[in-house]
């Protein structure tokens, strides 16, 4: 089993990492959170999780252990890929997740791409005792995160972005559309707030 990675950070999109370690390129799926926490780094560190199936060898990145246990509880739903866990994780930060399981507040579970009301009541039962358990602290915010540093040019913002929101399962056509209207209303937003909010407009 792996439990982390630690190297060079060869390649990074807001979906992808790609950490060299002695000569070995490692693709590692990352959240938002985490490609917030790692921009601009060149030696990075990430806790692992890895998901072995008959078709497929994925692994999946954290930047703190909080955010993989976070992950590793989420997938443990019924219903909850991990693909779907990477979305609630982008959409939210470790604390403010926390934060809405313990509250019970289904509504901005609902609000993430593929959580229905069923699968969100089922992520507050599972859920809620564990989370205490972990000792994270639940912050109550708007799911906004932490935002990048310094100006972004905006088609590079829009191409990163759209790509990123493919990566996640949405299709390319309303993914622009949402990026584009984003960016109209705030030029200077950063990839990764861009990011967010579309997630709640998809």
């Amino acid at each position: 089993m792996i439990e982390y990675l630690k190297g060079t950070l060869a390649d990074l999109t807001p979906a992808l990492a790609v950490v060299e370690c002695h000569g070995v390129g490692y693709g590692v799926n990352i959240s938002l959170n985490t490609f917030s926490a790692i921009q601009g780094k060149q030696e990075v560190k990430l806790f692992v999780s890895e998901s072995i199936r008959e078709d497929a060898y994925q692994l999946w990145g954290f930047s703190t252990r909080a955010e993989r246990e976070l992950f590793t509880l989420l997938t443990s739903v019924s219903g909850i890929g991990a693909g779907i866990a990477r979305v609630i994780l982008s959409s939210m930060t470790v604390s403010e997740l926390a934060g809405v399981i313990s509250d019970g507040n289904d509504k901005m579970l609902k609000s993430v791409k593929g959580i229905g009301p069923k699968v969100a009541q089922r992520i507050i039962v599972d859920l809620r005792d564990k989370i205490g358990s972990l000792g994270i602290e639940g912050a109550r915010g708007d799911g906004q995160g932490a935002k990048a540093n310094g100006p972004i040019i905006n088609k590079e913002v829009m191409d990163e972005a759209v790509a990123a929101l493919t990566m996640l399962g949405f299709s390319p056509a309303p993914a622009h559309k949402a990026v584009q209207h984003i960016l109209t209303e705030e030029p200077e937003a950063p990839v990764e707030r861009v990011i967010k909010l579309a997630l709640k407009m998809l």
